[in-house]
């Protein structure tokens, strides 16, 4: 009898917290359109992925990401307002309400949804911790760190990282912590560490912020899974969907061929998987609470997935990192969208 009230117990509660799921359902949406605007988070000073000019222009993977969910909504990607977070602050500030998403290199971790309510929508670049130091240095491995000073952007997994490696590899090294990554990279140019870490897409872009870039060299060990992703408040199935899904419209049209150039050429195609893309067969933006042509919007005025990571981050950018993990899953990698049908 026990046992049956208390299956009885947990089923009312998972009713409940279904139907308070539901009542919040479109709110986020609802209120981004009254507004006229998406806020969104981002890193205040990462190349690559967000990053502003003197003139307040942003750039990067993770701005990119954000003008393509407003691209979505509005079919105008300019209608956001990029809002810089600390890595201290961000995820405190998508909490309360003060930004609809957060797209700033965050790692997707379990305690990150479990404990602070929290839904990553996707990984939009695959990651892995990594250490940079002074070619002068003389280390070719982190294994030969021991007794290192080490510069670290505090209150991120990056910190906890740092310890599991020197513990787990029974090494000994001086952890110094900021509050931010600018002034973590500020103290190692200057010297007070001898090496600095962070992700291994933020080890490239930080080092051309240094006045010798060939002075520097990124040590070959990945020490962590870091994948990166946008992040939303639980809640809300239609924007977490919104958001997940305006990161695999984009796959999807690298994988299919579509293109900000030739995305109206291939609108007109006989392709069935190209037609449900760009909204010419079914109505795949009705469930979202978007028109039919909500992905061809996004391709339209942003790109594709490709096009996003080249731009910013890949080969023929500043950052000059390969696709690696980040390339289609039919190139090597291990990005991979489920099908829009």
């Amino acid at each position: 009898m026990k046992r049956l009230v208390a299956t009885f117990a947990i089923a009312a509660a998972g009713m409940i917290a279904a139907g308070s799921a539901s009542a919040q359902s479109g709110k986020t949406l609802e209120q981004i359109k009254q507004r006229g605007f998406l806020i969104c988070g981002t890193n205040p000073g990462l190349a690559g992925f967000g990053l502003p000019d003197s003139q307040g222009n942003w750039t990067g993977i993770d701005v990119d990401l954000c003008r393509g969910i407003t691209a979505a909504i509005f079919n105008d990607p300019t209608k956001v307002k990029f809002v810089p977070m600390t890595a201290k602050d961000r995820f405190t500030a998508l909490q309360s309400g003060e930004i609809d998403v957060l797209a700033r290199n965050g790692t997707w971790t379990q305690s990150r949804e479990a404990d602070l309510g929290l839904l990553f929508a996707g990984v939009n670049y695959y990651d892995g911790q990594g250490f940079m130091v002074r070619k002068k240095l003389g280390v070719n491995s982190a294994l030969e760190l021991n007794g290192a000073s080490v510069c670290v952007q505090q209150g991120t997994t990056t910190e906890l990282n740092l310890a599991d490696f020197f513990r787990s590899n029974n090494l000994k090294y001086e952890g110094i912590a900021f509050a931010t990554s600018d002034e973590a990279l500020k103290a190692y140019d200057s010297g007070r560490c001898d090496a600095y870490t962070t992700d291994a897409s933020g080890l490239y872009a930080e080092r051309v912020k240094l006045g010798a870039v060939d002075d520097h060299v990124v040590l070959p060990e990945v020490i962590s899974k870091e994948p990166l992703g946008p992040a939303v408040r639980q809640g809300d199935a239609q924007w977490f969907n919104i958001v997940r899904w305006t990161h695999f419209a984009m796959i999807n049209a690298e994988e299919l061929g579509v293109t900000k150039a030739n995305v109206d050429e291939k609108a007109k195609t006989n392709s069935p998987e190209i037609k449900r893309l760009l909204g010419s067969e079914g109505d795949f933006g009705k469930g979202l609470g978007l028109t039919p042509d909500w992905s061809y919007r996004i391709v339209k005025h942003v790109g594709n997935y490709g096009e996003v990571f080249e731009k910013n981050v890949g080969e023929g950018s500043r950052l000059k990192i390969r696709r690696g993990l980040n390339n289609l899953w039919t190139k090597g990698g291990i990005q991979y969208a489920p099908p829009i049908r």
